[in-house]
């Protein structure tokens, strides 16, 4: 019985033994394209391979046994104490590139090594330590809220041979956790390991849906987390709404710095917006940038976003030229250009009839009838 059990088990986990198992790019939370895999098997060198254990936390290990491993085995690898049960996520020569953008110093004598290929007393023995984190992290929140620590525990990892369990929390300040370490190891009689985290790594673990209906970015491909702030979303021209700005994880998006370096080389040679416009007959006021279309948009009146005008970025340059020498040009635009020839000057604020939908429909009713032919008339014709 526990033979056949184990075989199923690794049936379910074991791609050796499971050929209709297949890996899935994308199914795993950052997860890497082996855009490398079709080279011939003498390219293909497994001297260190990428194991990726739950949710967002990856390693790299020496093959010192040269297994014969693909994406999606199940191994057994070296822990500190003991073994852990990983899956593997990336072989072949994209190791050292991604050990590179990583920015680490594979050490030989540091670096740990793949034990074997994990057999079905270790599938097993996994299984039933993932089902123990999530009581394990319930119980060990009460415990923390009991001695009054200002933390919060988010999630708990067991260790593939159930001797060790990583606890994952969150705090905004530093933490006592000492008394809670001791209580913890007596309860659960396993090894503790705590683990601090920020607000984004816990969203990555946790995982979700965003506002723009995709699976979020800091659990599909963001593997570092750089500051965004208020300064993206101005660049960007974007509304300082904080409830539109800011993710699950209460930060500012991460997506605000993807196009953020865009914005600054289209803003290069952009003139300076806090100088007025000098005309003869009135003055002009900066309101608002279109950047990626080179318009300003001005106002006659300073503090009030009204009778807006669009304004190419090149006449601008060109008027604030003729301010600086002294001179008031008799109009904002050139002899053969005008405001409606402004590209974006018109239709860009819904400024349009208010009526341009309301054409009505004739009615059919009051429409006069065609007489209809009868049948004998034009049997005749």
């Amino acid at each position: 019985m526990e033979e056949n059990k184990g075989q199923q088990d690794a049936n379910a986990g074991s791609k050796s033994n499971a050929p209709e198992i297949k890996y899935c790019p994308g199914f795993n939370k950052l997860d890497s394209f082996n855009w490398l895999k079709n080279l011939p098997p003498e390219v293909l060198k497994n001297e260190i391979v990428e194991v990726r254990f739950k949710n967002t936390r990856k390693g790299f290990f020496r093959n010192v046994n040269n297994l014969n491993l693909e994406i999606g085995d199940i191994v057994a690898v070296e822990a500190s104490p003991g073994h852990d049960i990983g899956r593997v996520s990336l072989t072949g020569p994209l190791v050292s590139e991604q050990i590179k953008k990583i920015k680490i110093v594979p050490l030989s004598e540091e670096m740990k090594k793949i034990y074997r290929k994990a057999k079905p007393a270790d599938i097993e023995k996994w299984e039933e330590a993932k089902m123990l984190e999530i009581p394990t992290m319930l119980k060990s929140r009460k415990i923390a809220e009991s001695l009054n620590l200002n933390m919060k525990i988010s999630d708990v990892e067991y260790q593939g041979d159930k001797t060790k369990a990583i606890f994952y929390y969150i705090a905004d300040e530093r933490v006592d956790f000492r008394q809670l370490i001791k209580i913890l190891a007596e309860e659960f009689r396993v090894r503790i390991e705590m683990r601090q985290i920020g607000a984004r790594q816990e969203a990555g673990r946790i995982g979700g849906i965003g506002s723009c209906g995709r699976e979020l970015c800091c659990s599909t491909f963001i593997t570092s987390f750089s500051s965004v702030t208020t300064s993206h979303a101005k660049y960007q021209e974007l509304s300082l709404n904080p409830q539109k700005l800011a993710g699950q994880c209460g930060k500012l998006k991460c997506c605000l710095s993807f196009e953020f370096d865009c914005y600054i080389d289209a803003r290069k040679n952009f003139p300076p917006r806090d100088i007025p416009l000098e005309l003869k007959d009135r003055t002009l006021y900066f309101q608002k940038t279109e950047v990626h279309k080179a318009i300003y948009w001005y106002s006659s009146e300073q503090g009030a976003a009204v009778n807006l005008i669009a304004i190419p970025v090149e006449r601008v340059k060109e008027i604030q030229d003729l301010n600086s020498k002294g001179i008031k040009p008799d109009s904002l635009f050139d002899v053969n250009e005008t405001p409606a020839e402004t590209p974006g000057s018109t239709d860009l604020l819904g400024n349009d009839s208010i009526t341009r939908f309301d054409h009505s429909i004739p009615n059919q009713k009051n429409q006069p009838r065609r007489k209809k032919k009868r049948y004998h008339d034009r049997k005749k014709n």
